[in-house]
């Protein structure tokens, strides 16, 4: 869709406040043209001495009536058109937002979050002033043309006319050389914005590492550079886009010679009255609207395509995964993974051949070394990415039958790195769960083994954590989101509909002590939620799915070992090696 088509849209859906805004400037336009032609009578006729008192104070109130109702009528429209361009704003904005929502990984991995930052502000508002200013200024600026030139044509002398408008083509040429010119520049200078967005997003939330490796300099000179490439590319925008004016100052300066030559000929022919000129030259200043309304309105134009150039492919991206499902509500029942096969883009594969079958109620152990795929199979069973090959059910349908919202609504996750917003604790653990009680954050918070933690703080429970949980250490943040992660699930005194609990090498920032009581804490809630809850358990360190019915070893994206813990020490292979490694490592601490 090209910006013309948005904007007619658009306008379309908004038409009453657009014909509203048309209807003031068309008043505006009418008296700004009636005003010249009064003044002129009002000269002839002071010349030709036939003005009393009473009828000159009744023409200068005439005159300042309808000043002020011009200085009304602009402030009216620019009320009505400027709140329907920022509706369109909103509009794109959340349209954005949206989008941004729908998209998986694989999206993020090429987009980068201080680019799309900088289209959902800078580019937006380029489009926004382009349905607003721009849609104004051309309206505004055409209506006082035709006016303007039909005055000075049909009510003064057509002669004049065409000769004062002769160089007015050239304009019109420079124009559009120059508009070309614009357009790339402000291209360019959209995308050094988003370049200095970028570095600026990347090293505040990077800024503990850029201080633990003295960086400071070199981010600064970064920015330095990146924010001079943005001010250059800027300056040379705004330099084109200066050059309209002196343009229309060439132009106005040369039909105002010709106007003056050959108006005066006209004059002392006495094929024209001085009134006549005099109003005349005044309809000719009034061009100076019209025609820096052109230059105005083609720059923002350019500079809207510019942004919209950028802006439609997001809006256009498909969403990563087809949600093209029609089960509302998941199936409680078993989880079974098919020989799933997955390989991320350009790689070879990250899963081949892995089936499990989870009946309900029951625990599953995911272990392996670095990179064998375990991360990679929760997020294939989230439907963050479509496997290859291979199926997933869970509860006798597969994964694509179900609508994604109600899928992701099944799982309860805890990621290897947890996110926290900038909230309060206990608006953090709240997330999956708005209405909870404090009872029932303080509850999964002591499960979870971080009660204590924020009973230290001075705040307790209403602590701000800051930004991405800045305050708080990595243990406590992971703690921070299985306590969020068990709210969405509830227990049996406290239900909830997410039957599934990922947990994604959670544990993985605590001392072991704190991994023991947090274990203990979660045998408990399943004992007591029995066969609704369900447990999948990502883990370097083995004595985290010790108690799990069934464990599987990833290598290499393959099930090298499957059974319970008993059954995997038997076997001797991959995982009763790492059991006895870890075992020795803890005595010796």
């Amino acid at each position: 869709m090209s910006l013309l088509q948005l904007i007619r849209g658009f306008v379309g859906r908004n038409w009453r406040a657009y014909v509203l805004a048309a209807l003031m400037l068309l008043g505006v336009a009418l008296l700004t043209v009636w005003l010249p032609r009064k003044v002129g009578q009002v000269i002839d006729a002071l010349a030709a001495g036939t003005v009393t008192p009473a009828t000159l104070v009744h023409d200068m109130a005439l005159l300042l009536a309808a000043g002020l109702v011009i200085y009304l009528l602009r402030a009216g429209w620019r009320l009505q058109l400027f709140a329907a361009a920022y509706r369109l704003g909103f509009e794109l904005r959340t349209q954005l937002y949206e989008r941004l929502t729908l998209q998986g990984p694989r999206f993020f991995q090429r987009k980068k979050t201080g680019d799309l930052m900088a289209r959902a502000t800078n580019d937006v508002d380029a489009v926004e002033l382009t349905a607003g200013e721009a849609f104004l200024a051309g309206f505004d600026g055409t209506m006082t043309l035709v006016l303007v030139v039909a005055m000075m044509a049909l009510g003064i002398d057509w002669r004049l006319a065409l000769i004062a408008l002769l160089p007015f083509p050239l304009m019109a040429l420079a124009f559009w050389v120059i508009s070309r010119h614009v357009h790339d520049g402000w291209r360019r200078s959209l995308d050094r914005f988003s370049e200095m967005n970028e570095h600026v997003q990347e090293t505040v939330s990077g800024v503990r590492t850029v201080r633990a490796l003295g960086l400071e300099p070199r981010a600064g000179a970064d920015f330095s550079a990146k924010a001079g490439a943005a001010a250059a590319a800027n300056f040379d925008a705004q330099r084109w886009e200066s050059a309209y004016e002196p343009a229309v100052g060439l132009t106005l300066t040369t039909a105002t010679v010709l106007t003056l030559g050959v108006g005066g000929w006209l004059v002392q022919q006495r094929q024209m009255t001085v009134g006549e000129l005099t109003a005349f030259t005044m309809y000719l200043g009034q061009l100076i609207w019209p025609a820096f309304a052109a230059g105005w309105v083609m720059s923002l134009i350019e500079r809207g395509k510019a942004a919209w150039a950028r802006l439609d492919p997001v809006l256009r991206e498909p969403p990563a995964i087809d949600d093209r499902g029609t089960r509302t509500r998941v199936v409680p029942g078993a989880l079974v993974l098919e020989r799933l096969t997955f390989a991320y883009a350009g790689g070879a594969n990250a899963l081949t051949d892995v089936s499990v079958t989870l009946p309900p109620g029951t625990t599953l152990g995911v272990v392996g070394p670095t990179g064998a795929g375990k991360s990679t199979l929760l997020h294939l069973l989230l439907r963050h990415y479509e496997p290859t090959a291979g199926s997933v059910m869970l509860g006798g349908h597969a994964m694509d039958e179900y609508r994604l919202a109600a899928l992701r609504t099944a799982f309860a996750w805890v990621p290897q790195e947890a996110f926290l917003f900038s909230a309060s604790i206990a608006e953090n653990i709240a997330l999956s769960r708005p209405g909870a009680t404090r009872a029932d954050i303080e509850r999964v918070a002591q499960v979870a083994a971080i009660h204590d933690d924020i009973l230290r703080f001075p705040l307790g429970y209403d602590t701000p954590v800051g930004e991405r949980g800045v305050t708080l250490s990595g243990g406590q943040r992971q703690r921070l989101a299985i306590a969020r992660a068990l709210l969405a699930q509830g227990d049996a005194a406290h239900p909830a509909d997410v039957p599934i609990l990922l947990l994604d090498d959670a544990l993985s920032a605590v001392d072991t002590g704190t991994e023991t009581q947090i274990l203990a804490h979660l045998r408990g809630v399943v004992q007591r939620a029995g066969a609704s809850r369900t447990s999948i358990i990502v883990s370097h360190r083995l004595s985290a799915v010790v108690d799990a019915q069934q464990i599987i070893v990833l290598q290499d994206g393959r099930v090298n070992e499957r059974g319970s813990h008993e059954e995997l020490l038997r076997l001797n292979g991959w995982y009763a090696a790492q059991w006895r490694y870890q075992q020795l490592e803890e005595s010796l601490r």
